[in-house]
């Protein structure tokens, strides 16, 4: 009896104290552009659309005004990518789990 008591108390204790994963929603101001966007993603894992309908995913590793470096991209996770900002169509940036 006890020990299916103990039990019971450690199944609820650790699933009480595992809380969901709350992101943090996407913000973006008036004067922002894509180049603000990514900025503010450094280090998150984005998907960035270019104009001939590829999809980019990994870590957004650094940009500038002429180009955005990701980071372990998914499927060459050793390789990083360099794509113009010019050539940038959208940029999805996971909010929820």
């Amino acid at each position: 009896m006890q020990l299916a008591f103990r039990l019971s108390v450690i199944a609820a204790a650790f699933t009480f104290s595992v809380s969901p994963a709350i992101s943090a929603d996407l913000k973006i101001g008036a004067s922002d552009g894509v180049q603000t966007v990514l900025t503010a993603q450094k280090g998150a894992r984005v998907t960035v659309r270019t104009r001939s309908g590829q999809d980019i995913t990994g870590v957004m590793r650094d940009v500038n005004a002429n180009v955005v470096q990701i980071g372990a991209v998914s499927g060459k996770e050793f390789f990083d990518a360099v794509v113009p900002l010019s050539a940038v169509d959208a940029v999805y940036v996971r909010v929820k789990e």
